[in-house]
């Protein structure tokens, strides 16, 4: 086994980013950027996710502890981040699921 699940999760905060600006060029299975930013004045444990430069949004608060950890201790090359399914006619709050794999280590 080469990855295995880590987490999933509604996209949040996908209204006020620039989700709108790539919504077309999103798919299922896109890879997409995490970055941990520590100093976010809303939660110290933000971690955003970012589509060829463009930011959509963050792992929901409920979820983001474990990742803002691995993140801020350097390993994202260890955690891969997928888009999961894509629903157009939902709220935009509900319009992207996120999956995070946790990759195999490689020696």
């Amino acid at each position: 086994m080469e990855r295995r699940h880590f987490c999933n999760f509604r996209l949040a905060g996908f209204t006020y980013y620039d989700g709108t600006v790539v919504f077309r060029q999103l798919e299922i299975g896109s890879a997409l950027a995490m970055r941990f930013e520590p100093d976010n004045r809303f939660d110290p444990y933000a971690v955003a996710l970012y589509f060829e430069g463009y930011k959509l949004g963050f792992v929901p608060k409920s979820c983001n502890h474990e990742l803002s950890k691995l993140l801020e201790m350097g390993y994202s090359n260890c955690l891969e981040a997928r888009i999961q399914s894509i629903a157009p006619e939902e709220h935009p709050e509900n319009q992207v699921h996120v999956i995070v794999y946790l990759l195999k280590a490689t020696v």
